[in-house]
């Protein structure tokens, strides 16, 4: 008898054994979590490391709450809770099990407060617990959390942890946080070995960690020069950085610049036409876009609507071709060879086409979506990041030209206005209908306009100025590249766009246009006919 119950009795110890370790741990827990709202804010600094060195997960909520200013001790029963302003009263959980306990009114309860000192070591707790988080992103904001507490402990934890990380990303971040740490202790040869790291790193932060060793007077001499000498390297690569940032910014501009100027450059060159209602074109194709937006949500599933942007760019083309045919068939062919009337009558069918859609669509700004596919961006060492919208513009722009070139080289239309652009008189002997490639290249440049304000409506709202913002800018475009010319269209654009965002960090961006425009007229002086003439009896005449 006694025999046969000897299995049970190892049975029951056996657990007891498992469970007691699992009662211990949430005692301690709920123990940590109640310290959190004892003593001064030395014991809470105190109570909050302890809760951290559980490494519990349930500890996050609780100091994330303790930290807004969420966590109560409610006065009933001295319970501790998480509460949610609701109206005059507070939604209530508990901070042990997160379990809903009810609402109760402000004065049910005393707040758990916390000052300065005790907010950044909540900061460091949480960077601590969520340093194991299975999400890299997670891990990268546990480590920025950590550093704002340099201590030997935290220093350990990061070296710890950057031995068993695998993620490349996470790894740099431990590499340079523990290099942060080992900066701030006193160990010469740590320091060293951590300023050798930082000189390589592309962290802005680098060169204030540097800055701070440099003017340490309780370094040593040779820690202080290898901090200066790491300054100095640090300064290039951002110099090398900034320097690329300004080329992308540079080449994103002036893709932008290529879309308003490229149907500028078809209309000016072939019939000598100064479109000041270019602008109102792009105008237009951007509104476009806004309205097949609105088409898609209203009339076709969700799921349809990332390729809302692909029909708009035909259609987008489609309306400012038309537009233009009408404007050169109703006014603009009554008034060649007047290039003064030309002007004004352009510049008062802009402000016709400005206020026509502030009627129709209102006077404030439109927001067009950006698709999935187009939102977020790629990020780049040093915290550059390229928008795959910019991207894609540039991408698009350069379509465009192809197609353009395609056009103008390889089909009949394009070498009658090859033909017209040359020598308008002897291309009508020849049998050419001036008069209707007139319309067509007015439409196509006005086209690709439209197609160029569907591109702009992804990096900008829409509004009845849009167009104005960039017809100057296209004119300048064109008469420095070359009239007529799409290969110095594209160089001119380019050129103008670097230039400018190279310019924009010494001068501002008011005294950049400034000295671009200055340099364009001295260039004009010496080059009337810009980077890529004309070339033709027409053009010689």
């Amino acid at each position: 008898m006694r025999h046969g119950r000897l299995p049970a009795l190892a049975t029951v110890l056996a657990v007891v054994l498992l469970i007691a370790p699992s009662s211990v741990e949430a005692e301690s827990f709920e123990e940590a979590v109640r310290a959190l709202a004892l003593g001064s804010y030395g014991d809470k600094a105190e109570a909050v490391d302890a809760l951290a060195a559980l490494g519990d997960d349930r500890g996050v909520p609780v100091l994330q709450a303790m930290a807004d200013g969420r966590l109560f001790v409610r006065e009933a029963d001295g319970a501790i809770v998480v509460g949610e302003r609701q109206g005059r009263d507070y939604r209530l959980t508990g901070a042990l099990d997160g379990a809903d306990v009810g609402t109760a009114a402000s004065r049910d309860f005393d707040k758990v407060k916390v000052n300065n000192r005790v907010r950044g070591t909540i900061e460091a707790a949480l960077g601590r617990l969520q340093l194991q988080n299975l999400d890299p992103a997670r891990r990268i904001a546990a480590i920025d959390a950590i550093l704002g507490d340099r201590t030997a402990a935290s220093a350990e934890m990061l070296r710890e942890a950057l031995a068993a990380e695998e993620d490349p990303g996470v790894r740099s971040a431990l590499a340079f946080g523990t290099a942060a740490m080992d900066l701030a202790g006193d160990d010469p040869d740590r320091r060293l070995a951590a300023i050798d790291l930082l000189s390589s790193s592309y962290d802005r932060r680098a060169r204030g960690l540097l800055g701070q060793v440099a003017g340490d007077d309780g370094a040593t001499p040779e820690v202080r020069q290898a901090a200066e000498a790491a300054i100095a390297a640090v300064e290039r690569r951002q110099g090398m950085l900034e320097l690329g940032l300004h080329l992308y910014q540079g080449i994103s501009l002036g893709s932008i610049l290529l879309l308003a100027a490229i149907g500028l450059a078809i209309t000016f060159g072939v019939m000598g036409v100064i479109n000041m209602a270019h602008g109102e074109m792009i105008m237009l194709g951007a509104y476009t876009a806004f309205v097949v937006q609105e088409l898609f949500r209203a009339f076709l599933p969700h799921v349809w609507f990332d390729v809302y942007l692909v029909a708009a760019v035909p259609v987008g083309f489609l309306v400012a071709a038309a537009v233009g045919i009408g404007i050169e068939r109703g006014v603009i062919r009554f008034l060649y060879g007047r290039p003064l009337e030309t002007l004004l009558a352009s510049w008062g069918i802009s402000l016709i086409l400005q206020q026509s859609v502030r009627m129709i669509f209102g006077a404030s700004n439109r927001a067009v979506a950006n698709p999935d596919w187009m939102s977020g961006g790629i990020e780049l060492i040093g915290g550059i990041v390229l928008t795959w919208n910019r991207l894609v513009i540039i991408v698009f722009c350069l379509a465009v030209l192809a197609a353009v070139a395609l056009v103008l080289r390889f089909t009949r239309f394009g070498l009658e206005m090859r033909a017209v652009t040359q020598n308008r008189a002897v291309a009508s002997t020849m049998g050419i209908n001036t008069a209707r490639v007139d319309a067509l290249t007015f439409g196509l440049g006005s086209g690709v306009a439209g197609m160029g304000g569907v591109a702009l409506s992804q990096i900008g709202n829409v509004s009845p100025n849009l167009g104005q913002l960039y017809v100057i800018d296209s004119f300048m475009v064109v008469v420095f590249g070359g009239v007529g010319n799409l290969a110095g269209t594209f160089v001119g654009a380019m050129s103008l766009g670097i230039i400018n965002k190279l310019l924009e960090p010494m001068a501002g961006a008011v005294l950049g246009k400034v000295a671009v425009l200055a340099l364009i007229i001295l260039f004009i002086q010496r080059r009337p006919r810009g980077l890529f003439a004309l070339r033709g009896r027409a053009a010689e005449a």
